[in-house]
């Protein structure tokens, strides 16, 4: 049964564009031609690359820029969406570029599940048959370049105190930092030293290269900060090739130059960078090196969503201490985890596009995502029944309504209420049904309108069992129960009252309060339910300082032995449905299996955590 109607990776509508000031931004950029004369030489290069380009036909360039040393989570979604959606909306082109200039942390497997996790999310990098994936370790070269350009021009020289020292020296926010010894070298020393750096004839945390700036600046980032370290270490793309790599404060700037990026969008932690972003790649264009006009960083604020932690560190250490499964575990922030819970690419970018973006830091609650997957899947889930903590409902008189115990009652029901075109749900109904246990009471509470037995009443009157209809089918009327040694309800007693079929001519003379939703014992699907809650019972796991394995939620999972209509047999795997009453289940991208199935609960229909 198929479980969408729309395309998954379908953006949202172009007339729907939220306002925020980096729209406010590319605007004034576009009216005033800020960047109308770029030139793109059809790929990332230096200033002669482009120079003999043509114009770019993009009107902005933006880029994704993950690190590949961890999954993606719900908060890098937020960049994705504005990254992606801005080039998108203003003609632009979105570069999915690794920053993959740290080997030690960087794996294959990392940037493979990055590609995935975007390309999910509903977003490509492919334009006009050119992709524009690119690895900043694919830039060391120029890079390396850039340091000799730098070092040549008596802005840049090789230190070789001790980390430590260099900590001390930098001074502080009432101190100005005193400048290193090395400092006062000449060019041409310090070009001997950065090639004997290069060429491995110092050792790992011997040197490193530092920029030429302002140690009395009151931005500490502006005080001579480092360009290139010495680290023996196998990298995932370029091998042995380099013992020196550059620190990413140094990388990033020339990445975004090569790539022509007109709009570099980050994270408020990069506020007190852009002074060092800028004084670079002006000195570099100042040496021919890169092409004006340059990139400019805007700066928005994080988006945080209640009851989860995105620390990799934090997230790492629930997979290694077993408190899930693994990176995909349907309680983790991972897209992948995300995904395989059953929140589709739409609800998260509805999520992350809805909560705009400003110069703070934003929190949303949880229920904002939940909120956004209710309203992609209510018209297009398609709806079945199932029960998840079964309770048999055995109807006494079914032989003397229907002519035999073994005669099953054909019924059907339309798969979406609002989508006739999807056809009818068949099953049936016998003598034996399975209903949810909370749909008897032998002694109901006022307003308790679902099944409860006969009783009499203290002026010794008798009451009758209640009557409720079962959804798609009969009406019954409750007349007992039977428990087991320990006074459990084994199973309800009823008779059904015949010609209330629904659908049939006089099925509504009988009235009731009260339908319940059920499944036939003789066509039942047994399922295995994953009933997932919060991982956290915080909102802020984090508050304090405290540790957030102190307030994780004891029933984030529930596992449940259920069952299902017949008509989910067969159904593949991260199929959608509603199912009535209990909310929205997939099925499970690794465990659901044919004759055996498993299905997530995605979010119930109500916030069942609503103050």
């Amino acid at each position: 049964m198929a479980t969408d109607h729309k395309d998954p990776k379908a953006g949202p509508p172009a007339a729907a564009k939220p306002s925020n000031f980096l729209r406010g931004i590319v605007e004034r950029d576009l009216e005033t031609g800020a960047y109308a004369g770029r030139h793109f030489g059809g790929s990332p290069g230096d200033a002669a690359h482009h120079a003999a380009g043509a114009l770019d036909a993009a009107k902005i360039r933006t880029r994704f820029p993950p690190e590949p040393n961890g999954y993606l989570h719900v908060g890098h979604a937020k960049s994705i969406c504005l990254n992606f959606g801005l080039a998108r909306d203003y003609g632009g082109i979105c570069h999915l570029r690794f920053d993959d200039t740290n080997p030690e942390k960087e794996e294959q497997e990392y940037v493979d599940a990055i590609i995935e996790a975007v390309h999910w999310l509903g977003f490509d990098w492919t334009v006009g048959g050119t992709s524009h994936l690119y690895y900043a370790s694919d830039y060391f070269d120029f890079m390396y370049r850039a340091a000799e350009a730098l070092v040549v021009a008596g802005l840049a020289y090789v230190d070789e105190q001790s980390a430590e020292e260099m900590r001390a020296n930098r001074g502080d926010f009432n101190t100005p930092g005193t400048a290193s010894p090395c400092r006062s070298r000449t060019p041409q020393e310090n070009l001997a030293r950065l090639r004997e750096m290069r060429d491995g004839q110092l050792a790992d945390g011997a040197a490193v290269l530092r920029a030429k700036i302002d140690l009395a600046s009151p931005n500490i980032n502006l005080r001579d900060p480092t360009l290139y370290r010495i680290k023996r270490a196998t990298h995932h793309n370029t091998g042995d090739r380099w013992c020196i790599y550059p620190m990413y404060t140094y990388a990033h700037p020339i990445e975004d130059a090569l790539e022509c990026i007109t709009h570099s969008i980050c994270t408020l932690e990069f506020e007190d960078q852009r002074p060092f972003y800028d004084w670079l790649l002006e000195h570099l264009a100042d040496l021919g090196l890169l092409a004006r006009p340059l990139p400019r960083q805007h700066e928005f604020g994080r988006l945080n969503l209640s009851y989860i932690v995105t620390s990799k560190r934090k997230l790492r250490q629930l997979v290694e201490e077993g408190h899930v499964t693994g990176w995909d575990d349907p309680r983790m922030p991972t897209l992948f985890g995300l995904r395989r819970r059953g929140y589709t690419p739409a609800s998260i970018r509805a999520m992350a596009d809805g909560s705009g973006a400003s110069k703070t830091n934003i929190w949303l609650d949880y229920s904002v995502l939940d909120g956004c997957l209710r309203a992609d899947l209510e018209s297009q889930a398609p709806r079945a029944m199932a029960v998840l903590e079964p309770l048999k409902l055995v109807l006494t008189n079914w032989a003397e309504v229907n002519g035999a115990d073994a005669h099953l009652e054909p019924c059907t029901a339309p798969a979406h209420p609002q989508h006739p075109e999807l056809g009818q749900r068949r099953f049936t109904l016998g003598r034996e049904v399975w209903i949810e246990r909370d749909d008897f009471a032998e002694l109901p509470a006022k307003g308790f309108f679902r099944l409860y037995p006969p009783k009499t009443q203290p002026d010794g009157s008798a009451v009758p069992g209640n009557k409720v209809r079962l959804k798609y089918g009969m009406v019954v009327e409750c007349t007992g129960c039977e428990k087991d040694a320990e006074g459990r309800v084994t199973q309800v007693l009823a008779r059904v009252l015949p010609d209330t079929k629904s659908g049939t001519p006089g099925a509504d003379a009988v009235k009731v309060k009260g339908t319940i939703t059920w499944v036939g014992v003789a066509d039942a699907l047994p399922v295995t339910l994953k009933l997932y809650d919060r991982l956290y019972t915080e909102a802020q796991p984090e508050a304090g300082g405290r540790d957030h394995l102190t307030v994780l939620n004891p029933k984030n999972l529930v596992v449940a032995q259920g069952w299902l209509e017949p008509s989910l047999a067969g159904t593949p795997h991260e199929a959608r449905f509603q199912f009535e009453r209990h909310g929205y289940f997939i099925a499970d991208r690794v465990e659901h299996l044919p004759g055996a199935p498993v299905f997530n609960r995605i979010t119930t229909l109500r916030d069942s955590w609503a103050a």
